[in-house]
């Protein structure tokens, strides 16, 4: 039974719009990932935004919990249903429907569709919810129904906004397996599973804690996948489900030894984190050591070590990437889509952990080596925070040696770096504004953009907002805000293409009444940030014009387009979008790849794009529903938010794409395409930036400037010939040297001492380095100490090759005399000096020194 599927169906047949998984990296600035089916919904609930049409909705939404109160990442493994990556079935109602019909939904999809024995069933509700009471009894027995406290069966959103009782639905596993002191009905036993939790989101919570009744209430309610598996499976563990044991079957064929629960929380680990970093991955998260893509990294680090507890001693993990898209690529097609991309990501981080690994446990033997009683908490600390060790890897080390870790003094460094890092995280990293745009939208309404056929437009100001959002009436001659217009041509920041900059002029004279720099969308409102030249009102008429930048705009996104189209052209099909900004004069553009591009790839890219602006080709720009534009061919962004119906735009056969940005009509207008320079972003990610149109043109002539300014100073007509005149001169100059120094070193005063060749001298000009390398290749045995004025100092180095004497050691003792210090190798060392009008006083004590070294 795809459960699942079953889910989805069911409430689809009771008027639910089914809402596809948002992103694990939610649009909330407040939240690392999406940690609940219900975020997607948030400003909903919350009243931000209106509710959607119909006012309910169902979902099967992939969350990521990794930390935090619910701790899943470290009691991943050890407990039956802790994960890192899970899937919560949910339906919601927005004001529409409220308990009647949510428990009675509840009730017959798990005992009609699930078909769950009633007699396994029990119910919890709020002590103080008589109503909730009443209404199951119509559905299960009232001595089935149990009524539980805040702690239990209150939920909130925060500290303040919409809250309300809530009805959990347990499954009783049966009295024969678990017997424990914890295993009733609302104790921490494993008996009673609670499969669903139904909200009923009724009151509003002020700042003193007062509840005023919602004037619509709602409901959200949660079913964690992988318990309604288990429990259709009759598995007591959701890792003994198929939605883990084909991953854990991968394990044993790699480990070569079979799973035992008992002894398996490794395999676990892998199993769930395999599943947490595909998922990331896939969606465009990437390994970073900040954020997000750090946690991405400790999951998979974590995994790998656990990997390597079993025995595995190279990258393991992208193999079983095959094993998941198996499972959940059905579902979730672009697993499949990203499968390869992903494999190559995680494949690389992999082996650049398996050599930190290494390094983590001689640091441990380093530190056992000093180790009495307690292993240093400092040390244990290290190892988890710098090489990735989980302290319990730590402690399982130590146990072998009959050793303990100093917890207190871990636990000391634990919390400090959790303040630190609670201290710095900032959520997304987006700026969250405050506002009542629900009011805004309310009252206005959408606004019409008419910027894609047209640069201008007639205009009437529908509201006016002062820089902190807050509506005003006016704006006075110098103040900065923000305004809505009824129709505007001003294109609003989205998808990497910067928003639109231009002016608002008085309808009739053509007065400059506010300039705008910068165009954002709220909520779907189109709002430009403007600066006030004269006093503007609401209802004001103006007209709107956008700044003729937007053509250069225009050019770097369409060029943007046949870019990713190249790279996926050249590099592979693997390439895929990671980020973009497209501005006047440049773009940037970060795209998944495993390595740097050779030069011989950024040209190949670079002449592909040139050769779709020489056609010509015209654009072309269609609506469709998504479906079909994904039959058309065309490329979609993870996580981006499509409508009904989507714009495609399209260059050709070759660049398809969906996109809310300005193009141009044809190809031939962007002009030239230059890449200005290809780097790394993260593991395994790139990024190019390139100019073109006018931008390209500027950076030709700022080259042909260049080149000018260097033939005028070689003195040639060809730049390139000035250049190999001088390559010529140099190299010619470097033989006078080398002939140079070979005639000074047949000038050094060499002596004897022994068997060993001595040379203490002053040298005038020349590489004294290369001078000592000479003479130790050139003798068995040699002691050598060269001085070498440069101005009002003095340079000394020294060197030997098969003798008692340490160069080190020998230039710490002469240097003093120089009023100089310092060191080095016992082969080689150097220093330098302030005294050059004691040199010979030097050279007498290097001799001295040599003598009483070489003679002992």
């Amino acid at each position: 039974m795809d459960i699942r599927q079953a889910f989805l169906d069911y409430f689809a047949s009771k008027g639910h719009t089914i809402y596809e998984s948002a992103p694990l990296v939610p649009d909330d600035p407040t939240l690392l990932f999406t940690n609940a089916g219900m975020v997607p919904f948030k400003n909903i609930f919350t009243g931000e935004v209106p509710a959607p049409n119909p006012p309910r909705g169902t979902s099967c939404q992939t969350c990521i919990r990794a930390g935090g109160k619910h701790n899943d990442l470290e009691n991943v493994g050890h407990t039956a249903r802790h994960h890192t990556f899970f899937e919560m079935l949910g339906n919601f109602s927005f004001g529409d429907y409220f308990k009647e019909e949510a428990i009675a939904y509840a009730w017959e999809f798990v005992t009609g569709i699930l078909e769950l024995p009633v007699e396994k069933l029990w119910v919890t509700v709020h002590e103080s919810d008589d109503e909730a009471a009443q209404i199951w009894a119509k559905h299960i027995a009232p001595e089935r129904i149990l009524r539980m406290g805040d702690k239990d069966n209150f939920w909130q959103m925060g500290d303040t906004g919409p809250c309300g009782p809530c009805s959990e639905i347990f499954y009783d596993q049966g009295a024969e397996h678990f017997n424990g002191p914890e295993d009733y009905l609302g104790g921490d036993g494993d008996r009673f599973l609670e499969i669903w939790n139904l909200v009923f989101m009724q009151y509003e919570r002020d700042k003193a804690g007062n509840l005023t009744p919602l004037p619509k209430p709602s409901i959200d309610t949660g079913m964690g996948l992988e318990r309604v598996v288990a429990v259709k499976e009759g598995k007591f563990s959701n890792y003994d489900t198929e939605l883990f044991m084909p991953i854990i079957r991968g394990v044993e064929e790699l480990v070569g030894r079979p799973y035992v629960y008992e002894k398996g929380a490794s395999y676990r680990v892998i199993a769930d984190h395999l599943r947490s970093t595909t998922f990331l991955l896939a969606q465009g998260v990437n390994f970073s050591n900040e954020g997000r893509g750090y946690v991405l990294r400790r999951i998979l680090r974590r995994a790998v070590r656990h990997g390597y507890m079993l025995g595995l001693r190279e990258p393991f993990m992208f193999g079983l990437v095959d094993v998941l898209v198996d499972i959940m690529g059905g579902h979730y097609t672009y697993l499949v889509e990203k499968k390869e991309t992903v494999k190559q990501m995680m494949q690389l981080e992999e082996e650049r952990f398996f050599a930190t690994i290494a390094a983590g446990i001689e640091l441990f033997e380093k530190e056992l080596a000093h180790t009495d009683k307690l292993f240093s908490g400092a040390v244990a600390f290290k190892l988890y925070d710098t090489y990735g060790f989980p302290l319990d890897l730590t402690q399982d080390m130590l146990r072998e040696k009959g050793l303990e870790v100093d917890i207190g003094e871990f636990e000391r460094l634990m919390q400090a770096q959790r303040e630190r890092a609670k201290a710095a995280w900032k959520g997304s990293g987006d700026a969250k504004v405050e506002g009542d745009f629900k009011a805004l939208l309310e009252a206005c309404g959408k606004n019409l953009f008419v910027g894609y056929d047209n640069l201008t437009a007639e205009s009437k100001v529908l509201a006016l907002l002062n820089e902190s959002f807050a509506r005003v009436k006016c704006l006075e001659p110098g103040q900065k805000g923000w305004v809505m217009l009824d129709i505007t041509p001003f294109y609003a920041e989205s998808g990497g293409q910067a928003g639109d900059v231009g002016v608002l002029r008085e309808t009739l004279s053509g007065e400059t009444l506010a300039r705008v720099v910068d165009t954002k969308r709220f909520f779907e409102m189109n709002l430009s940030e403007i600066e006030a030249v004269e006093k503007m009102c609401e209802n004001d008429l103006v007209e709107a014009a956008v700044d003729t930048a937007r053509h250069e705009i225009a050019k770097h996104h369409s060029a943007t387009h046949l870019l990713h189209s190249a790279l996926r052209e050249i590099l592979g099909s693997h390439v895929a979008q990671a980020g973009s900004l497209v501005e006047s004069d440049r773009l940037r553009f970060d795209f998944s790849h495993p390595g740097a591009m050779t030069s011989e790839e950024i040209a190949a890219v670079e002449a592909w794009v040139n050769d779709k602006i020489e056609r010509g080709i015209a654009g072309e720009v269609e609506e469709m529903d998504i479906e079909s534009a994904k039959a058309k061919g065309a490329m979609a962004l993870f996580g981006e938010k499509y409508g009904k119906k989507v714009r495609v735009v399209s260059f050709g056969e070759k660049s398809i794409e969906l996109c809310g940005g300005t193009h141009v009509h044809n190809t031939a207008e962007i002009g030239m395409f230059l890449i200005t320079k290809e780097s790394g972003v993260s593991a395994g990610v790139r990024r190019i930036e390139a100019v073109c149109g006018h931008a390209a043109y500027e950076r030709v002539k700022k080259m042909r400037e260049t080149l000018a300014h260097i033939a005028t100073e070689l003195k040639a007509k060809d730049p390139l010939q000035g250049i190999e005149k001088l390559q010529q001169q140099v190299k010619e100059l470097k033989q006078s040297l080398k002939e140079a120094q070979k005639s000074r070193k047949s000038d050094l005063k060499i002596g004897k001492i022994g068997d060993v060749t001595v040379v203490v001298d002053e040298v005038e000009g020349g590489d004294i380095k290369t001078m000592i390398d000479d003479l130790k290749n050139g003798h068995d045995k040699v002691a050598v100490m060269l001085f070498q004025k440069r101005g009002e100092k003095v340079l000394i180095a020294a060197g030997q090759k098969n003798t008692p004497v340490k160069a080190g050691a020998w230039v710490k003792e002469i240097a003093p005399i120089l009023g100089g210090g310092g060191g080095g190798r016992d082969d080689f060392a150097q220093a330098g000096g302030k005294k050059p009008e004691a040199i010979e006083e030097a050279k007498a004590a290097a001799m001295t020194y040599l003598e009483k070294t070489i003679g002992q």
